[in-house]
């Protein structure tokens, strides 16, 4: 990993608001895209939707407890949500915003080890591996490779 300059507390709780409020956003997007999905073939993705509606609560709960470590107050209004009428279009919108996660993530453990707080880079590790997980069921579903994230 590249180093990263130490940043301050109030700093992580900013940047860690930033997170909850994209995993806001994925729980409302794979509810309502789960739902919403039309056509014989996008069944079986649509059930392993409503999964990571559920696993990423659990990354929202996780979040919401370190940004309280740091002595903060966890934001309540999620990033905005895409929309589209066609199942493909919101499978691409959640690829995108997974590997924008994994990405930020990837970023937030770096400032935590540039902190000392190896306990928060534990916690952003074991999200990220569910991250990833996402990322290559929403590929698989659209039959493309996986995305190179970027750093």
């Amino acid at each position: 990993m590249k180093k990263t300059a130490k940043i301050s507390r109030k700093d992580m709780v900013k940047f860690l608001n930033e997170d909850l409020a994209r995993e806001f956003q994925a729980i409302i997007a794979y509810v309502v895209y789960s739902q919403t999905m039309k056509g014989a073939k996008y069944q079986a993705i649509a059930k392993e939707l409503e999964q990571h509606a559920t696993e990423e609560l659990e990354h929202a709960r996780l979040i919401a407890k370190q940004i309280d470590y740091f002595n903060g107050t966890p934001v309540t209004v999620p990033q905005p949500v895409k929309m589209s009428a066609k199942p493909e279009d919101m499978l691409r919108f959640d690829l995108q915003n997974e590997a924008d996660t994994i990405k930020a993530y990837r970023e937030r453990i770096r400032q935590a080890e540039a902190m000392g707080e190896y306990g928060l880079g534990e916690v952003l590790r074991t999200i990220i591996a569910q991250e990833q997980e996402h990322l290559t069921d929403l590929a698989d579903a659209l039959g493309i490779d996986n995305p190179k994230i970027g750093e």
